[in-house]
């Protein structure tokens, strides 16, 4: 499958309507392809997910999967790039490409250790100090994908 969006976001398992909300507009303002694997902690009709979208439905390319391996499946030359605050390398210092799917995992657990550890090369985290463990899922995936944007020069 080949589309035309420069970047794709992978939200695995999300819990919470109005991150998953936020981040579809990110994507619809960024023209990102959005995909959604797994159980959704929420019902695509959810009022919240809706409102945090806005008007902007339409305007997003969204995809939906059973599982990880489905997606795989239909994008098998797909280079994942792992989020996670266990990751070595920082988003700023990781050299993205054009077709990456970067992959968020849920807003409890993040995503899995086993998916980290066989993706090492690929696995980036946002740097933080002090005692804060985690960033929300929506301000993350807009750190994240607006670094890669940024490094392939498409922000102009």
């Amino acid at each position: 499958m080949t589309e035309p969006h420069p970047f794709h976001i992978v939200l695995i398992e999300p819990e919470i309507p109005p991150n998953t909300g936020n981040i579809a507009r990110l994507c619809g303002a960024t023209g990102t392809t959005l995909h959604l694997v797994g159980k959704l902690g929420f019902s695509t009709d959810d009022r919240q997910l809706k409102r945090a979208g806005l008007d902007y439905w339409d305007e997003v390319s969204i995809h939906y999967w059973p599982d990880l391996e489905a997606l795989q499946a239909a994008y098998p030359d797909a280079r994942l790039v792992c989020t996670s605050k266990k990751a070595e390398r920082t988003h700023v210092s990781f050299s993205f490409m054009q077709g990456d799917f970067i992959l968020f995992g849920k807003e409890t657990k993040g995503l899995p250790d086993s998916l980290i550890e066989a993706n090492p090369a690929t696995s980036i985290r946002i740097p933080m100090s002090g005692k804060v463990r985690s960033l929300n899922l929506s301000t993350a995936a807009g750190i994240v994908l607006y670094e890669a944007l940024r490094q392939a020069g498409m922000l102009e």
